[in-house]
């Protein structure tokens, strides 16, 4: 019987729109919610209400990485700031160890709503980062 190792979750690649954007330090992974509905029928005489699935609720997305001199992402948040809302699609791969896709996530009608830039010291060596967070409209695992 072969062993089944799990994925690692260090290699990934992040694409907008189909186009590969850079590399980031870190994607946090969305997240899926159901409210429950609690009800009671009308002369029901159980003590427990019933239950059923309420609204689907979508976490929110968060990329970082190290600041460079790309505008990309605080030009996109601008455009959202004056008004412009360009919603686009985002695609989160996780590579195996050969660099292709082990699983897919694909997340419909992203848009910034909140941008940090990164924190500064005189004391310190590690790379400013930034990081960006995504609202959006959906989420399915593809692979």
């Amino acid at each position: 019987m072969a062993t089944v190792y799990p994925f690692k979750k260090y290699n990934y690649n992040v694409l907008i729109d189909d186009k590969s954007v850079g590399n980031f330090s870190e994607v946090s992974a969305p997240n899926i919610d159901v409210d429950p509905i609690e009800y009671r029928e009308g002369n029901h005489q159980a003590a427990a209400p019933g239950r059923m699935p309420g609204f689907v609720k979508f976490g929110n997305v968060t990329l970082k990485w190290g600041m460079a001199d790309s505008q990309y992402w605080t030009d996109w948040f601008a455009s959202i700031k004056k008004g412009d809302l360009e919603r686009k699609n985002v695609m989160i791969e996780l590579l195996g160890d050969d660099q292709k896709a082990v699983a897919r996530w694909q997340i419909f009608n992203a848009w910034p709503v909140k941008w940090s830039c990164p924190d500064v010291s005189t004391g310190s060596e590690e790379i400013a980062v930034e990081s960006l967070e995504l609202a959006h409209e959906g989420l399915n695992r593809e692979v």
